[in-house]
């Protein structure tokens, strides 16, 4: 294939990173394309979900391997949470005969505001999205691996020098988590320093949800390699096999009994100041075992994959084209929680992102100039706007991931915007293939939608495909 491109110089401002790179826009539009095929079939859009749904073991088209898929899982947990049956047979309430006479233009008798029920122009609907993202890293560089130095001091105190780096997305604090587990010693005794390059090894930067994955993986390693030694010096002090003893709360347990044999700081200067003469310090670097994709965009790029569903429920006003969006309930496969504050906040964060991206952010463009440059005029989601949000969990233990886990970094946000206007469509009949869902796009597609039909469509179930002759 022969190609010309000419490059031409303007004005406009760059493209760059968004969180999900790419994926939050293309699953806008496969999952909307899912309810349009479930339409045309005339299924639920769950029931079309499920059963082509990924399980645990496949290898997609693209050459990425599934070792742990909690896709299904995550469908019917959203699902379930958000009482989806009820409400997808209920959509519009008992608004919708009145609101789907106001859609081919005619108008309530009173304000919405004072009038009755049935006189409101208020109509409701429910949709559903899911996601497929990765959740281990992304081998688009020759490495994808991070680095820890782990330091103990002679009363117990841990050093971990990451070259994962903190952005605000937690990593610091799930860093000392997984140390301090695995050494058997309070939290407070963790210092994270990522910082100063100077000090700090090589880490590839922060990004396709790898901290928890990689990070986690390499100061986990670090971590065990220090208890290792910990736990020798101590059965040769205690005069006991290595496999008979733990750490725990900083002392050195009997494993079968749990009753303490000494403290940790003990061993440590034991080992300092004794014969040996010998510091706890480890290193590690761990490089995830996922490859590069090849000329063709293929190969297992990312060392396991992260899965979820967002079901959302929302109100459309017919006369004004705002959209409200009243509740999120979010199912996540996370692998393993190792933070669940942390993820619930990550999630929370995504759905509030996603809900920008879906109603009302939008860079503005004219002649060279951006014509909404300030917060004044580019609209971001506030407390205000947020719904309510019912956020869970499924745990499918990937064998790779420190202690099971999966990152989750990116995954909130990607089924967001699909989630929601597949919940407009619920609610409308209408379908609406650009974003962001502002009130005057919505306005303008309902009033095309009169034009072109009778009346906005009926949702409920498989009626409408049947109506059709199908």
């Amino acid at each position: 294939m022969r190609q010309h491109v000419d490059v031409v110089y303007t004005n406009n401002i760059y493209a760059c990173a968004f969180r999900g790179y790419g994926n939050p826009q293309a699953t806008f539009a496969l999952e909307s394309q899912v309810d349009q095929l479930a339409d045309e079939l005339g299924m639920e859009p769950l029931e079309l979900r499920l059963t082509n749904a990924q399980d645990p073991g496949e290898t997609t088209g693209q050459g990425m391997v599934l070792r742990t898929c909690g896709l299904k899982e995550c469908l019917k947990t959203a699902a379930r949470n958000a009482g989806w049956g009820d409400k997808r047979k209920n959509a519009g309430g008992p608004n919708r005969a009145v609101a789907t006479s106001v859609a081919v233009g005619k108008q309530s008798s009173e304000d919405k505001k004072g009038g009755t029920p049935e006189e409101s122009s208020i109509t409701r609907g429910i949709g559903m999205a899911s996601l497929f993202h990765v959740g281990g890293g992304a081998k688009i560089y020759r490495s994808d691996g991070c680095g820890t130095i782990l330091k103990i001091d002679d009363f117990g105190g841990i050093m971990v020098l990451t070259g994962s780096s903190e952005i605000g997305q937690g990593s610091e604090t799930m860093i000392a988590q997984i140390v301090a587990e695995e050494l058997g010693l309070p939290i407070k005794n963790i210092r994270v320093i990522n910082n100063d390059t100077d000090l700090t090894p090589w880490d590839v930067g922060v990004h396709a949800s790898r901290t928890v994955f990689i990070a986690g993986n390499s100061a986990l390693r670090a971590a065990r390699e220090a208890r290792r030694k910990l736990v020798n010096a101590a059965a040769v002090r205690l005069k006991r096999k290595p496999e008979e003893l733990d750490l725990h709360k900083g002392k050195v347990v009997d494993r079968s009994s749990g009753e303490p044999l000494e403290s940790i700081g003990k061993i440590i200067r034991g080992l300092h100041f004794g014969a040996r003469n010998e510091l706890v310090m480890t290193t590690d670097f761990y490089e995830p075992p996922s490859t590069a994709p090849d000329e063709k965009h293929m190969g297992d790029i990312s060392a396991c994959y992260a899965f979820g569903t967002h079901v959302a429920e929302v109100e459309v006003d017919l006369d004004t084209g705002v959209v409200r969006v009243l509740k999120v309930c979010a199912a996540h496969d996370v692998g393993r929680v190792i933070n669940r504050l942390g993820i619930e906040g990550q999630v929370e964060g995504g759905i509030a992102q996603g809900m920008g991206y879906c109603l009302t952010e939008e860079v503005k463009m004219e002649g060279g100039r951006m014509l909404n440059p300030t917060f004044t005029d580019y609209k971001l989601c506030t407390t205000t706007d947020l719904p309510e949000v019912d956020i869970s969990f499924v745990e499918t233990n990937d064998p790779a991931g420190p202690y099971g886990a999966k990152g989750i970094g990116e995954s909130p946000l990607i089924p967001v915007a699909a989630a929601i206007t597949n919940a407009v469509y619920n609610a409308t009949g209408v379908r609406i293939t650009e974003l962001p869902l502002t009130p005057e796009r919505v306005l303008m597609k309902l009033k095309d939608a009169r034009k072109e039909q009778p009346a906005i469509r009926d949702r409920r179930g498989t009626d409408n495909h049947r109506a059709k002759g199908a």
